[in-house]
């Protein structure tokens, strides 16, 4: 089986940094994602919001420690930072500069169509008040930071709710207007809708929401957390009268943890006339059973900031490998590059500085496949990770000879450019390397 990354579909998620996760949270996207990250036809890349959540909310120390307490709730749940891309939004710098590229591809008429956008100036026109009273420019330009959060890593799925569908459709319509003036660098992600997902009630029977006040967080104490069951609202009927699980919270929220059988075995106590005391008792059993297990590494993590930050800081190298040489590439594209470069051959030709490369295949102690590909003076311009055959890394040899951009695009984090070396060189060097192959061929024809 290949090692190629390009074989795999990447899957994107990420947590707006604004608040404490509550059950809600967890069963609605912490649990599914962890879930789909140990699915190994998929690369994840989970990242925690930051810049998203400076639109929302201006108090510096909430935002902080929103950050952690997600991290820490991630890890705890069984996300393994070590088979995925496990980052903070703010820690990759190719973001927002990728953001400032498709906002000058962007037309203004599509982002005043906008959900969040619309709201405000209809909340504003309502109210009397000028349209764009209170409204950010981070607000009205909320869908392009998104677009190159997805983009920045060619993704292909992203699970989003409903709401989130036209965001995702934003980000397919800035890529196809960045390919169609630049050339196909960008990948058209797809809106994933998770229908089977539980949108849990909260202690009032409303959506469980910090913005109703009416959350269970998730990694509140076992004392904590029966309290506040207890508090869920139900109606007045006594023990021993048949009960409907009908719009009944308590029982929405224990479908959501509890199996089929479990969930079958509750719906017989409440046609039996359980009481609704016994039956927060059941509830919090079952919750408790869950969370529990994953309590003490939250704890622990929560008490040790350093090592969420090291961890994230790790994650944010790993996504780098990606969005430098990706960033680089783009910028090529627009025109942001060396002076000398606007002709790679008529460079080659006239100065002849750009040496004749040649690509190095070779097999490591681990028994994987590499190549490199390496000038004259034996520097690496290009250095791929393992293939578990020589005919794949051939493969990937062939494809970056015979469209360079196109193949770098493909493989992604397979290969990652040189120390010190940019995009343009790369393109020029290889472009010279088929050019002598080419003519070569030609001499023994």
């Amino acid at each position: 089986m290949t090692t190629d990354t390009s074989m795999r579909t990447r899957v994107l998620t990420g947590i707006t940094t604004t608040g404490t996760p509550h059950l809600g949270n967890y069963v609605g996207a912490i649990r599914p994602t962890v879930q789909a990250s140990r699915n190994p036809a998929t690369q994840g890349f989970y990242f925690l919001a930051d810049y998203h959540a400076l639109i929302k909310c201006d108090e510096p120390a909430r935002i902080q420690r929103s950050t952690l307490e997600i991290a820490a709730s991630w890890i705890a749940a069984g996300l393994d930072p070590e088979r995925v891309m496990f980052y903070r939004q703010s820690d990759i710098p190719e973001i927002p500069e990728l953001t400032w590229l498709l906002t000058c591809v962007t037309g203004k008429g599509v982002l005043n169509r906008a959900h969040a956008y619309k709201a405000s100036v209809d909340k504003n026109n309502t109210a009397g008040n000028d349209p764009d009273a209170d409204v950010s420019v981070g607000l009205f330009m909320y869908p392009v930071l998104m677009g190159a959060d997805i983009l920045m890593f060619k993704a292909h799925k992203v699970p989003v709710g409903r709401d989130q569908i036209q965001h995702i459709e934003m980000a397919r319509d800035m890529a196809s207007s960045f390919n169609h003036l630049y050339g196909e660098h960008l990948v058209l992600p797809e809106a994933v809708i998770e229908e089977s997902v539980a949108l849990l009630p909260g202690l009032d029977g409303r959506k469980m929401s910090k913005s109703y006040d009416n959350t269970i967080p998730l990694f509140s104490s076992s004392a904590q957390m029966k309290k506040l069951i207890s508090g869920i609202v139900t109606d007045s009927r006594a023990p021993g009268q048949a009960k409907d699980t009908k719009g009944s919270a308590l029982f929405q929220i224990y479908q959501a943890f509890a199996s089929a059988q479990e969930t079958a075995d509750l719906a017989k106590a409440y046609a039996q006339g359980i009481g609704w005391g016994d039956a927060k008792q059941i509830l919090f059993e079952r919750i408790d059973r869950e969370v529990a297990p994953m309590r003490a590494q939250y704890e622990e993590l929560i008490g040790n900031p350093g090592k969420v930050d090291a961890l994230l800081l790790k994650g944010a190298a790993k996504a780098r490998e990606l969005a430098t040489p990706f960033i680089q590439e783009l910028r090529h594209a627009v025109g942001l590059r060396a002076l000398s470069s606007s002709s790679h051959t008529q460079a080659l030709e006239k100065t002849g500085r750009v040496a004749v490369p040649s690509f190095k295949q070779y097999r490591e102690k681990d028994g994987q496949f590499y190549f490199k590909l390496v000038d004259t003076q034996s520097k690496v311009l290009l250095q791929s990770l393992g293939f578990t055959s020589p005919k794949d890394a051939g493969l990937a040899i062939g494809r970056l000879q015979q469209n360079t951009q196109t193949a770098i695009t493909e493989l992604g984090a397979q290969v990652v450019l040189g120390q010190g070396v940019d995009m343009a060189t790369l393109l020029a060097s290889i472009e010279a390397l088929v050019s002598e192959m080419t003519e070569k061929a030609k001499s023994k024809g």
